[in-house]
This record gives structure tokens, C-alpha cells and sequence, in this order.
């Protein structure tokens, strides 16, 4: 959040400078790490199956966690069981570690990391696989499962596996932020780095307008691949600890007080306008915030105090909420899921191109 500010309003013409010097460090240790790969210095390894990665260009908040279950579910749909490797970013453990297999999830959150034991729920019957070694974990789902096709959750910069499909997620609204590179900005790479991508994935545009500009952007930027889009669809809401909630198309007119760490918690926001709720107030946390009692006691207070109905939350900071909910409010979180809206003929191709050879 504090980064995000910075990049936003500028703060000063001494912190822009250093960030700056900072940034062209950065870009240097990105030209060193390819001329090291590409004179075989630093090695790429193989594993005996397609692998499809899916990352971004910027720091976090572009739709990855749904367009991995999108790409599983795809890949089902054709006949091909994939499994799901992930470094597990921000969970309690290390090493290679199974998250949940064709029975169910054998870790919680803390251990798996919040957005593998997401995928896990989504998607039961999946092999979820979490290791800071991504040729260690993906050996091991393989192994276990015999799984036909990995696909590698947030591995756009990820060079010591060799992937054959290279799938971007660009978000819907500042898709490249202030367009410079970290720490100066939020990019990961320039962004001629699509130049790699063989599909870019843009999620949640606000209207058309808008995606046809950073279709343009993605081309001129290098794209030499297709350029898709896709909308996020409410598809469930659930009481968290126990209870009733009502369907995400009930939430219409009822009073709620949302709270959000996630990347971007604006999108939050504008999920819930567009279901139709009463939106009484929006608390903003730190990207994968652990709630603890305290946190959620003062948004139970906040929320009384803003007459709410309810709380709402996303479902990935659903399952980060370490304590019942104090306070006479439920508390819902809000499931979404990726959908479609522009070339899902093309999406299709690219993921099935190895099978179908």
C-alpha cells in the first residue's frame, strides 16, 4: 500500500531520484540474468510433460489465482488432468509440500499459502503442489499423481523450468501502473516482456473501450501473441465460521461494510457496486493481511457503527481470517470466478496447441 501511494502522487523529487537509481540497478540484474541464461551459464530444466505458466508484468493484482482455475478447468473439459504447482507465497512452511490431492486438501491456508488452498477448494480432485524449487515441486506432482500437464501459478519470470505455454495476466484498469520498472513502479519487466507471452489475458476492463486501449498497448509493447479478455462473475457467497449467506444476486440493496487486502481492493469495491449493494465503506489491508482478533473486532465496530447489514470480504481474505467474528454481523465472503468475454477460441487453441500435436 505505502508503494502504491509513492507511485501514485509522486512523493518528492529526492525519493523519485532514488527509486530511480534503484530501478536502473534492477534493469541491469534483469539484462544480466538473461545474457546468463541465454549463454547457458544459468540452466533451464525440462519436465517430462506440457507446462503452462501463468504470470503478470506487475506486482500482484491481476486475476492470476482465477485464470489458474481457469486453465484447469479448460484442460478438464479436453480430457487432460493437470495439477498445479505454486511457490506459495506468504504461507508458513517450506519445502515441496502437498497441498491437497485427488482426495482433498491435506494443509489450511497458513501452511499452503492462501491462494494454493483456494485453488484446492475451487477445484477438488486437483493436485495443488507448493515449493520454493519449482523443477523439485513439479517433479513431485508428477510422481504422485501422473498428472498429463502442469500449470505454474505466477512464473512469467521463472527461468530455471522450461515451460512451452506463456500465459500473461494484465489487469482491466492501470494495467501498467506509472509504466516504470521496480522499484520506481510495479513492473516486473518492461513491457517488452510480452514479447515471450504466447497469449495475454486482460482482466476486468471496465467496458470495451478499455480493453481494445490495452490490447493496443500490449501490441506496441512487443505482443506477439493473441490478446484475450475476461470479466470476473460472482459465483458464490458463504458465511465464514459457519451460517447461512445469500446468493451473490441477493446481496442487492443490503447495506454492507467491505474490507480487502488484496492488490487491488477497488475491484473489490466495484464487484459489490455492480452486484447492487449499499456499499457503507471500504477498509483497505496489505496484500495477504493475516486478520487477527483485533482486526476484525475493529471492523465488527465499524461496521455497527455504519449501520451495515453484514461484513463482505473477498474469499481469499476469507480463509486469512484467524478468529470467529466478534460482534452480532455475519461475516460473507464473495467467490469469483473468471469468464470469458472476447476469444475463447483462441484461449482454447493455445492451451490444447501441445496436445493436439
Amino acid at each position: 500500500m505505502r508503494w502504491t501511494d509513492v507511485w501514485e502522487r509522486e512523493r518528492g523529487p529526492v525519493l523519485t531520484l532514488s527509486l530511480a537509481s534503484l530501478a536502473l540497478g534492477y534493469r541491469g540484474l534483469l539484462t544480466l540474468r538473461q545474457s546468463l541464461y541465454n549463454r547457458g551459464v544459468l540452466r533451464t530444466r525440462r519436465l517430462p510433460c506440457p507446462v503452462i505458466s501463468i504470470g503478470n508484468l506487475t506486482v500482484g493484482g491481476t486475476g492470476k489465482t482465477p485464470a489458474v482455475e481457469l486453465a484447469v478447468r479448460t484442460l478438464a473439459e479436453a480430457g487432460v488432468a493437470a495439477g498445479i504447482v505454486s511457490r506459495g507465497y506468504g504461507r508458513r512452511s517450506t519445502g515441496s509440500l502437498v497441498v491437497a490431492d485427488r482426495d482433498g486438501t491435506r494443509v489450511g491456508p497458513s501452511t499452503a499459502g492462501d491462494e494454493p488452498f483456494l485453488l484446492a477448494r475451487h477445484l477438488p480432485g486437483t493436485p495443488v503442489v507448493v515449493g520454493e524449487n519449482r523443477y523439485e515441486a513439479g517433479r513431485l506432482c508428477l510422481d504422485c499423481f501422473g498428472v498429463r500437464a502442469l500449470i505454474l501459478d505466477d512464473a512469467f519470470q521463472h527461468r530455471t523450468l522450461q515451460k512451452d505455454v506463456e500465459i500473461v495476466t494484465v489487469a482491466g484498469t492501470a494495467p501498467w501502473g506509472n509504466g516504470r520498472l521496480f522499484p520506481r513502479g510495479p513492473l516486473r519487466e518492461p513491457v517488452s516482456a510480452l514479447a515471450r507471452a504466447h497469449l495475454v489475458l486482460v482482466t476486468g476492463p471496465p467496458d470495451e473501450t478499455a480493453a481494445r486501449a490495452i490490447r493496443d498497448a500490449a501490441r506496441a509493447g512487443g505482443a506477439r501473441g493473441e490478446v484475450v479478455t475476461a470479466r470476473y462473475e460472482p459465483v458464490e457467497c458463504w458465511g465464514v465460521g459457519g451460517g447461512t449467506a445469500p446468493r451473490p444476486v441477493d446481496l442487492r440493496g443490503l447495506r454492507l461494510y467491505a474490507f480487502a487486502g488484496i492488490a487491488r481492493p477497488g475491484n473489490f469495491a466495484r464487484t459489490l457496486e455492480e452486484l447492487g449493494v449499499n456499499l457503507a465503506g471500504l477498509a483497505e489491508f496489505p496484500d495477504h493481511h493475516w486478520y487477527r482478533a483485533s482486526d476484525l473486532e475493529g471492523l465488527a465496530r465499524e461496521a455497527e457503527a455504519r449501520r451495515a447489514a453484514a461484513l463482505v470480504t473477498t474469499e481469499k481474505d476469507a480463509v486469512r481470517c484467524l478468529g470467529p467474528v466478534p460482534g452480532s454481523l455475519p461475516l460473507w465472503a464473495v467467490a469469483v470466478r473468471l469468464v470469458l468475454t472476447e476469444g475463447s477460441a483462441a484461449w482454447e487453441r493455445t492451451l490444447l496447441s501441445r496436445f493436439r500435436a
